[in-house]
This record gives structure tokens, sequence and C-alpha cells, in this order.
């Protein structure tokens, strides 16, 4: 009886009511995507925080994501499981394969590119001869310069020295001073994989103001330094800091740090959750 229902509805010409296929539908709910791709709702939250995707967000605050957004978190999700890759990687990795945007552009970034082949070509220099000072490779330093590739704090850190500048004049501030800056305002960089600048002020300043957002996982590279002294504050998630003559530091949410900044130093964030650091340099000599 219940074949012969299904012949008649469909004789009709009144198919029989089904769940919509995932591609079918506009936006997909987070559990939904979570479902589809094979992954916990908290695994899909902490690849947000890392730029992977950018759900559309509706009336009602809750989440809503792509048919496309889902096709790339299966594929991050193979880059996972089958290449063992880590969420930076996996981040960094789809960015160089121009799979992947950054996931923020409610500000003005600061795209590095230009600026460094400026600087190689106003010195006449070769990417030979700036990879091997700098200590990168000359196919990395070309990806860098074209905007396909983000460099590690340290990895800046070196670049800005060779050239005799500072990691300031990066974010290609405004010769303005602004008294206030709105976040939608803000300068930032991409400093390597899961790590995001934000420069809360510049201009005739003594101090340098930073929002620095670290992906779990994401880290400095290796040690760097330059002049002047640093203060570090937790506003959310955990930091560890390890300094060349004064061992390991675990900083949580609510916690502050000081150090010089001559004094080699490298971080990393080892929870689980993104983390959100005040930091400030002064004088400004990043």
């Amino acid at each position: 009886m219940k074949s012969a229902s299904i012949r008649k509805t469909r004789a009709s010409g009144k198919p029989a009511p089904s769940r919509p296929a995932p591609h079918a539908r506009s936006l997909l709910k987070i559990g939904d995507v979570a479902r589809f791709v094979g992954i916990s709702p908290s695994v899909l939250r902490s690849w947000e925080s890392l730029g992977l995707v950018r759900p559309r967000r509706g009336a009602n605050g809750y989440r809503g994501y792509t048919p496309d957004q889902v096709k790339l978190l299966k594929r991050a999700r193979f880059l996972r499981r089958v290449r063992g890759l880590n969420a930076p990687a996996i981040v960094h990795l789809l960015k160089s394969q121009g799979l992947l945007r950054s996931a923020r552009t409610d500000s003005p970034a600061s795209s590095i590119g230009p600026r460094l082949r400026s600087l190689r070509a106003t010195r006449r220099l070769s990417l030979t001869q700036v990879a091997a000072s700098v200590g990168t490779s000359i196919g990395f330093l070309s990806s860098l310069e074209r905007g396909q590739m983000t460099a590690s704090i340290a990895t800046l850190r070196k670049i800005a020295h060779f050239y005799g500048i500072q990691i300031l004049s990066l974010f290609n501030p405004s010769d303005a001073n602004p008294r206030l800056v709105r976040p939608a305002q803000r300068k930032y960089l991409e400093a390597g994989p899961g790590v995001r600048m934000e420069l809360l002020a510049w201009g005739n300043t003594i101090l340098e103001p930073h929002l620095f957002r670290v992906a779990p996982g994401a880290s400095s590279g290796e040690a760097y330094t330059h002049e002047g002294e640093e203060f570090l504050h937790v506003l959310r998630g955990q930091l560890e800091i390890t300094l060349d003559d004064g061992g390991t530091y675990h900083l949580r949410s609510g916690d502050s740090f000081c150090f010089e900044s001559n004094n080699p130093h490298r971080w990393a964030n080892r929870g689980k959750r993104e983390a959100w650091i005040l930091w400030v340099n002064s004088p400004p000599t990043f």
C-alpha cells in the first residue's frame, strides 16, 4: 500500500515532501554544517576564529554557512585527518593556494607586499640577496612580495631590521595622529598563520599599542629582539612566553607581564581558544 501511495503521489505531479539536500539550502546552521563536514561545533568555531570561514549572521544572531563554505570546510577536514596539518597550517596552505581570502574585511588591511618590493627595488637588490640576508627562501620572499604568503613576527622583524625600518611602518599608518580610533579604523597585519596584529594608535606617540589575536597553536616563530620595553595584558585565552634569560611564563586571562625588549623572546598560544592580548611597546622600536 505504501508503494502504491508513493506512485499515486508521483503520478499526480505532487512529489512527496522530503528534506532538502544540503546544497539546496541557501544558508546552513552550525549544527548541520558540523554534521555534514564531520567535525564538532566547537572545532568549527575555532576554525572560524582563525579566519577559515566567515559565516553570515542573521537578525537572530545565529551563524549561517553557504554551500561553498561547507566545501572549504570539508577540504580543511581532509587536510587535518589525512595530511595531519593543524588549523593554522591549514589556513596558511589554503591562502597560499588561493582558496581562502582573509575572513576579516571590516577594517583596512595593510598589504606589505608592495611595500617590501618597493624597498628592495629602491636599494637595487635581488630576491636572492635579500633572502640570503634574512634567512628565507627565494620562493617564500617572492610570494610574500606578491601578497600570497604571510610571515611570522620573527621573520617580519628580520626583514624590517635588514631594511632599517620598523614593523610599524609596514602598517602604512597615515600621518595623522587620531585621538579616537574606532575598531573599523584599525590598521592590521596578518603576521603568519593564525596571528593578527591590530594597531590601536599611531602618530606622534611614545607608545606602540597593539591588539594581538593569536589562534590556538599559532606562535611568533623563532625568538626575536629589539630595543625598548614591552607590556602585555591578556584579555582572553592564554599565552606562553619564553625569555632567553628568564624561563617560560604561562599567562592567563587577566594576567599582565612586562620585560625588556632586547631580551630575546618568543611566544605561542598553547590553549584551545583564540587569545587576545593588549601588547604595548615603548618606545615604538618594534
